[in-house]
C-alpha cells in the first residue's frame, strides 16, 4: 500500500519544486500525481518482493499543458527506489527523449529535494564498433560478410577513411566516448553504418575490444542509474531478446510510457515479419562464399570444417528450394490490386493457400537447419576464442564469428516469416495479417516481398510486458476515443482490471479558441468538388499576417490546392514535399519573427508533435476528417476479423482512430496557457453524420460556431 512515508515524500518533492520555481500547482497534475502514486504504490509484493497482485497497470490521458513528466517523476521515482526497482521513462520520439534527459529531469534533480542517478540508454547502432573501426583502418573491412547484401563494402574513400582516422585518435586521447551523437558534426549514414553493429554481428565479451566498447561502457552505465531514459523501439528491442538483455529485466522494472498511444503501432511493427526473395537469394549465395572461403583454410580444425561444411550443404539446399516458389508468387501476383503504389494482395482471414503454405513448411524446416548448424558453429568459433586455441589470428576468427552469427540472425528472421506461413491459422485469435507484394528494390528493379504481421498488439504485450513487469504508466494526451478508453485497451492488451484516469487540461478551452465550421457547397466526399471549394475559401478564411496551419489527409489534394491558389498567396505557402520538415518549420518561424504571415501545407506528420506556440499557429485548418487509408494490408485484416466476430469496422476502428487524430491535429492551436486562436474544419460530415457529432462531441471543449 502507500505509506504515509511515501505519501509524504511524493508530497514534499512537489510542494518543493513548485516553491523553488514561484509555480502554482496545476489541478490536473495534482489529479496525476496522486492516481499513478496509489496505483504503483499499492501494488503488493511478496517475500522475494516480486509483484503478487494488485492493479499494477496505470493510464493516464492528460492533456497539453498538464506537465506530465513532473507528474510522472514525482510519483514514480520514491516508489522505485522504496521498491529497488529501475524506473524506465520511454518515449516514442527522439524530440521528447531529448526533453526529458537534458531538461526535465535535472530540471527536478536540482529544484525537487529528489536524489537519483540518470541514464540515457540508446541502441548498439548509436555506438562505435572498434573492432568494425580497426577493420576497416587496417584494410580488412572487405574480409567481413555484411548482414544484408545491399550494404556497401567497397574500400573507404578518402573523405571517410579521414573521418574513421579522426574517430580513433579522439577515442585514444578520451576526447569522444564513441557516441554518435556527441559527435561534433553530422556522421552521414553510410559513413556511420561502416563502423557500427547490431546484436547479430556483436561477438561480445569475446570480442578483443570488449574492455574499450562504447556500446558495453554505456550498458554498463545503466545498472548503476535510478532512471533510465529510453525509446519504445529499444524497449520492444530488448523484450525480443527475452528481456534484460539491454534494460534491465521487466519484472525488475517499473516503466514509464510517454506518448503511450505510439505504443501499440510500434508493437506491430516489431513483431511483423517479411521475406525478400531475390534478396535472399542473392544473400544465401554471398553467405556460401564466404562458407567455402573458411572451409579453404589450411589451419582450419577437422570438426570446424565438417560444421561448415554441413552449413554449405543447409545453404545450398535452401536457395535451391526457393527456386520452385517464384512461379507460385508470381501466379498470385498476376491479378493482384494496385495499391499505395505497387501490386499486392492480401489472403483473406490469414489463412496462406495449399500450395504455398506447403513450401513454406519446407522453407521453415530448411532455415531452422541453417539456425541450428549456425549456432554449432558459434559454439566452436566461442570455445577457440575462450581458450586461446586459434585456427587462425584471433582478429580473423572473430570475423568468422560474426558472419556466421550474421547468417543466423538473418535465417532466425526468415524462419519468423515461413513459420507464420506454415502455422495454423484457427489457433490464432486475431488471426494475423498475410499478404505478398511486389516492391521496389531500388535502381528500377523489383522484388517479391511476403509479410506477416499480428494485427493487434494485445497478445505480444501481455505475454512479453504486462505479464512479466512490476509496474507501468501509460500517458498520453489522446487515449481516448470518442470518450472512452476502450480503443487504446484494445489495441494495447489492457485488462478492465487496470486502472484508468483522464485529467483535466490546464487549458481554458472556451475562452482561448474557438472552433468554426463553415457552410460549404459540397461535401468531403465528393473529392473534386471539395478540392474546388478548398481552393476557394481558403484565402478568405486565412489570415495573410498571421501563422497558419492547414492539415490535409491526402497528399493529392495538398498540391491540388498549393498549385491553384491565388498568386498573392503562394509566396506565403510552406508545403510538404517541398522542403524538409524542419525547414519549413524554421522558415516559418523566422516569417513570423519578422512581422509577415506564413502557411503552412502539411499532412499527418505535420498534426503531432508539431509546436508552434503563440503567433506561430493561431489558426489551425483541417481540411477533411482524418480517416486511414483503406489500403493498408493490417487494418484490412482487423476489419475483416471484427466484421467476422459480428462487430461494425466502420464504428469500431475508424471512426474512433480519426477522432483521435482529429484531436492532435486540434492540438496544434494551444499550446501554452496564453495561446489563442481558431480551428476550422473544412469537412461538413462533422455536422452532418451522426459519426461526426459523436467525434465533435469528443473534441476539446472550444467555443463552437456551426454554420
Amino acid at each position: 500500500m502507500l505509506t504515509d512515508a511515501l505519501k509524504k515524500a511524493i508530497q514534499d518533492a512537489y510542494r518543493q519544486f513548485l516553491d523553488v520555481k514561484k509555480l502554482r500547482p496545476r489541478y490536473g497534475q495534482r489529479l496525476m500525481i496522486a492516481h499513478i502514486a496509489r496505483v504503483l504504490g499499492g501494488i503488493k509484493r511478496n517475500q522475494e518482493f516480486q509483484r503478487g497482485g494488485g492493479d499494477h497497470l496505470c493510464v493516464v490521458e492528460a492533456g497539453t499543458g498538464t506537465g506530465k513528466t513532473l507528474a510522472y517523476a514525482v510519483a514514480a521515482i520514491p516508489v522505485a527506489q522504496q521498491t529497488n526497482k529501475t524506473l524506465v521513462i520511454s518515449t516514442a520520439t527522439v524530440a521528447l527523449q531529448e526533453q526529458i534527459i537534458y531538461r526535465d529531469l535535472p530540471d527536478i534533480l536540482t529544484n525537487s529535494g529528489l536524489q537519483f542517478t540518470v541514464s540515457l540508454s540508446k541502441g548498439r547502432r548509436r555506438y562505435i564498433c572498434l573492432s568494425k573501426l580497426d577493420q576497416l583502418l587496417s584494410g580488412a573491412d572487405a574480409k567481413v560478410l555484411p548482414l544484408y547484401v545491399d550494404e556497401h563494402m567497397a574500400a573507404p574513400d578518402a573523405d571517410s577513411l579521414s573521418l574513421y582516422t579522426d574517430f580513433a585518435q579522439k577515442m585514444a586521447v578520451g576526447k569522444w566516448a564513441g557516441d554518435r551523437d556527441d559527435w561534433d558534426t553530422v556522421i552521414a549514414d553510410d559513413k556511420w553504418t561502416r563502423v557500427t553493429t547490431d546484436h547479430a554481428q556483436c561477438t561480445g565479451r569475446r570480442c578483443s575490444h570488449v574492455k574499450q566498447c562504447s556500446f558495453f561502457k554505456a550498458r554498463e552505465s545503466l545498472t548503476q542509474a535510478d532512471v533510465i531514459v529510453a525509446n519504445h523501439d529499444l524497449v520492444l528491442a530488448d523484450l525480443a531478446l527475452g528481456g534484460g538483455a539491454i534494460l534491465p529485466p521487466p519484472e525488475e522494472c517499473i516503466y514509464i510510457f510517454d506518448e503511450a498511444h505510439h505504443l501499440p503501432d510500434k508493437v506491430i511493427n516489431h513483431f511483423s515479419a517479411n521475406f525478400r526473395l531475390a534478396a535472399t537469394e542473392r544473400w544465401l549465395e554471398q553467405i556460401e562464399r564466404a562458407i567455402n572461403a573458411m572451409i579453404a583454410v589450411p589451419a582450419m580444425d577437422v570438426s570446424a570444417r565438417l560444421q561448415l561444411e554441413s552449413l554449405l550443404t543447409q545453404l545450398i539446399a535452401v536457395r535451391r528450394g526457393l527456386v520452385p516458389l517464384r512461379p507460385i508468387l508470381e501466379s498470385l501476383l498476376e491479378n493482384a490490386e494496385d495499391r499505395q503504389g505497387g501490386k499486392s494482395v492480401r489472403f483473406p482471414d490469414g489463412v496462406v493457400p495449399a500450395e504455398l503454405a506447403a513450401h513454406a513448411r519446407g522453407m521453415a524446416e530448411g532455415f531452422n537447419g541453417i539456425i541450428q548448424q549456425s549456432e554449432r558453429l558459434i559454439d566452436t568459433f566461442q570455445d577457440d576464442l575462450d581458450g586461446n586455441q586459434l585456427m587462425a589470428s584471433r582478429e580473423v576468427t572473430e570475423q568468422w564469428l560474426a558472419t556466421v552469427s550474421s547468417a543466423r540472425f538473418r535465417a532466425e528472421s526468415a524462419c519468423v516469416l515461413w513459420r507464420s506461413y506454415a502455422s495454423d491459422v484457427s489457433k490464432e485469435r486475431p488471426p494475423n495479417a498475410r499478404w505478398v507484394a511486389l516492391t521496389e528494390s531500388g535502381q528500377g528493379l523489383f522484388d517479391i516481398e511476403l509479410n506477416a504481421s499480428p494485427i493487434l498488439a494485445a497478445h505480444a504485450l501481455k505475454s512479453a510486458l504486462w505479464s512479466r513487469c512490476y509496474g507501468a504508466v501509460l500517458t498520453s494526451a489522446t487515449l481516448t476515443a470518442l470518450g472512452s478508453f476502450k480503443r487504446f485497451s484494445m489495441r494495447a492488451g489492457l485488462d478492465s482490471d487496470a486502472s484508468f484516469e483522464v485529467v483535466p487540461s490546464p487549458f481554458q478551452h472556451a475562452e482561448a479558441g474557438e472552433l468554426y465550421v463553415p457552410a460549404m457547397p459540397c461535401d468531403a466526399g465528393d473529392a473534386e468538388g471539395h478540392t474546388a471549394a478548398l481552393i476557394e475559401m481558403l484565402p478568405e478564411l486565412m489570415s495573410p499576417d498571421a501563422g497558419n496551419l492547414v492539415l490535409f489527409s491526402s497528399r493529392k489534394q495538398l498540391r491540388a490546392v498549393r498549385d491553384n491558389m491565388p498568386a498573392q498567396w503562394q509566396g506565403r505557402i510552406l508545403a510538404q514535399d517541398d522542403l524538409p520538415k524542419h525547414e519549413i518549420l524554421t522558415q516559418h518561424r523566422k516569417r513570423l519573427d519578422e512581422g509577415k504571415g506564413s502557411v503552412i501545407f502539411g499532412l499527418a506528420s505535420f498534426a503531432e508533435g508539431v509546436d508552434l506556440p503563440g503567433k506561430y499557429c493561431s489558426h489551425v485548418l483541417i481540411a477533411k476528417i482524418p480517416f486511414a487509408v483503406p489500403e493498408d494490408p493490417v487494418e484490412e485484416a482487423l476489419a475483416e476479423w471484427i466484421s467476422r466476430n459480428n462487430g461494425n469496422p466502420f464504428m469500431d476502428i475508424t471512426v474512433p482512430d480519426a477522432a483521435v487524430k482529429l484531436i492532435q491535429a486540434s492540438g496544434r492551436l494551444l499550446r501554452s496557457e496564453s495561446d489563442t486562436g481558431r480551428i476550422t474544419i473544412l469537412d461538413r460530415r462533422i455536422v452532418t453524420r451522426h459519426y461526426g457529432r459523436k467525434m465533435l462531441a469528443s473534441m476539446p471543449p472550444y467555443r463552437q460556431i456551426l454554420e
